[in-house]
């Protein structure tokens, strides 16, 4: 390992160009295909169905985004997203944290058989029926909690938090416990400043999760005012276009321009509807990084 300043190098700077350039190519294939979305949605309806723009948009055209903006159905929607990311969020970390906490004492009674049982249900589930009957006879079928209450619990992020919280020295712990804390004051005021990685990483999945996630809504949610974003997208996106050979000859013009604003129209959507997912994990990659990488070597 060289240093320079204090930089560390490891390893030939052949070794360290190669894998600059590897990131970089990886870099590119994930971000160009959004950009190249992003490129038809600004540029002419002709041009977005044509697809032959690929770095500069040809010419800028906001008339998507301006029908997107009247569009009330999609602002309901969009507010129905933003109600269950936020629901869903702060019930996960709340869960997490409350089973992750005892999970980390070696005086838990059953330790051993309750982290049994949180497994069992990580790798088999009862299905889609099974859960649909359980949704109805709790009556929760078309009911907002029907896509908050399944979303706000993972085993897989218990385990994440719990194996965060055996990092944090049991010493902590004990010193705690001499000054006459009690548990509930030792997981808020000792446990959750020191595990702001993880809990980072736990938000900013369940944020990604809640936000992309309409399976659930088409299956529980038939009611069109309770429905999420991203049904609401997916409507957009798979409608069927006009069938112009069954036009009169005077519409058929008109249709072929609707057509192709429709086509702009797509773009415009997945941008509008993607940019609060970009915009949140900003304020989350400080600890992001720090948590996944912790979260990864500590057993």
């Amino acid at each position: 390992m060289k240093r320079k300043g204090n930089i560390y190098y490891d390893g030939s700077r052949i070794g360290n160009c190669l894998i600059c350039i590897t990131a970089t190519i990886l870099a590119f294939i994930c971000v160009y295909p959004m950009y190249y979305v992003l490129v038809l949605s600004l540029s002419s309806p002709k041009a977005a169905i044509a697809m032959n723009t690929y770095l500069i948009p040809d010419g800028l055209h906001f008339d998507s985004y301006r029908v997107i903006m009247k569009d009330m159905t999609m602002w309901r929607a969009y507010g129905n997203t933003l109600l269950y990311v936020s629901i869903t969020t702060v019930l996960m970390l709340v869960t997490c944290v409350l089973a992750a906490y005892p999970l980390t004492s070696s005086r838990l009674a059953g330790k051993k058989w309750l982290t049994v049982y949180l497994l069992i249900p990580m790798y088999f589930g009862g299905g889609l029926i099974p859960t649909y009957l359980v949704m109805s006879k709790l009556h929760l079928y078309n009911n907002i909690w029907a896509i908050i209450l399944p979303g706000c619990f993972s085993i897989w992020n218990i385990i994440l938090t719990r194996t965060y919280f055996i990092s944090i020295p049991e010493s902590l712990r004990e010193a705690a416990k001499i000054d006459g804390a009690s548990h509930f004051q030792i997981m808020t005021r000792i446990y959750l400043p020191v595990a702001k990685p993880i809990i980072a990483v736990i938000a900013i999945y369940t944020i990604v999760g809640t936000w992309n996630s309409w399976f659930n809504a088409m299956v529980y949610l038939p009611n069109p005012d309770l429905q999420p974003l991203q049904l609401y997208l997916r409507r957009v996106l798979v409608q069927q276009t006009v069938d112009l050979t069954k036009l009169p000859m005077e519409e058929v013009e008109a249709a072929v321009i609707r057509n192709m604003s429709n086509v702009q129209l797509k773009y415009a959507m997945i941008i509008f509807t993607t940019l609060p997912v970009i915009f949140a994990y900003p304020f989350f990659q400080k600890h992001f990084v720090k948590g996944v990488m912790l979260g990864s070597l500590k057993g």
